[in-house]
């Protein structure tokens, strides 16, 4: 699968063909590297293993050598959930979460799911308003779902997108 880039990106990047690949563990220090960047309380070299060795659904979204960003999903029964999705800062507000979000959606058709599910953090209403624009729409919540800092929880919200 190819994309180009949106304008506001470098003319080296929109030189590059962009694909995507899945994760292997020679990658699994660059994906650190933006994961560690992106968030307050990021996924540790573990969890991406625990993943990996799990059988999940790691793709990385590259251009050239450059790491836009990944998701991590699993499949159930009629359904997939997205464990993780990541743009790189540095290319963040270009497009690329929609790539990412329609690469996903066709895995998970392409295994049979019907829905696909999230978790995103109640405060980060960025993301939220990335998914709706997608077609995810607010199910429900989870109390006290994610880290905070000093000790502290912080709600989900739950959404979903029919397939």
């Amino acid at each position: 699968m190819s994309a180009r880039p949106s304008s506001a990106a470098t003319a080296a990047e929109n030189a590059l063909e962009v694909r995507f690949e899945k994760l292997t563990p020679e990658y699994l220090d660059a994906l650190l590297d933006v994961e560690f960047s992106a968030y307050s309380h990021p996924w540790t070299r573990g969890n991406f293993t625990d993943a990996l060795t799990a059988g999940y659904e790691c793709q990385l979204l590259m251009a050239g050598d450059h790491l836009l960003g990944y998701f991590v999903a699993m499949l159930g029964v009629d359904e997939a959930h997205l464990l993780n999705i990541t743009v790189a800062p540095a290319y963040q507000r270009q497009g690329w979460a929609r790539v990412l979000l329609d690469a996903l959606a066709l895995w998970a058709r392409g295994r049979g799911a019907q829905w696909l599910w999230l978790e995103v953090r109640a405060s980060n209403l960025r993301a939220q308003q990335v998914y709706e624009a997608h077609g995810f729409r607010r199910v429900g919540e989870r109390k006290r779902y994610y880290p905070a800092g000093h000790g502290q929880r912080e709600d989900a919200v739950v959404m979903s997108l029919p397939l």
